[in-house]
């Protein structure tokens, strides 16, 4: 099944491409622009992925080989946890596309629980339209 997605933000020379997945757009975006809080990290976010800087709040989550484009966003670590799995998508003009596509809300513990990784397949097996 193939996903549509609606465009958020990108980088200046435009190898870098930030969407929000369409199903989820109305929850994602009324959590990354919240309040001053979560804007002041949304645009950390933002910052990190369209300069092409890795850190360890932004990371692949690599499960198995279906997962291998799986990437996290960690908001708030060591207080809600929050977590928006993204897929990773090379374009065809040689840039990267990440998706935002689900919402995890309140991650309990440092492993990942059997929802964590079911929620990251899920992620993995998506393909979508840009």
């Amino acid at each position: 099944m193939i996903k549509k997605c609606k465009y958020l933000a990108s980088s200046t020379d435009g190898k870098k491409a930030i969407y929000l997945d369409e199903e989820n757009e109305e929850l994602l975006r009324g959590y990354l622009f919240r309040n001053k809080r979560h804007i002041n990290k949304t645009r950390f976010f933002l910052d990190i992925i369209l300069n092409g800087h890795r850190h360890r709040n932004y990371c692949k989550v690599e499960i198995n080989e279906k997962c291998e484009n799986v990437t996290e966003m960690r908001f708030f670590v060591g207080q809600e946890n929050d977590r928006i799995y993204c897929k990773e998508i090379k374009s065809s003009k040689g840039g990267v596309v990440v998706v935002a596509a689900i919402l995890h809300e309140g991650k309990k513990s440092k492993s990942l629980s059997s929802k964590e990784i079911e929620l990251i397949k899920k992620v993995g097996g998506y393909d979508y339209e840009i």
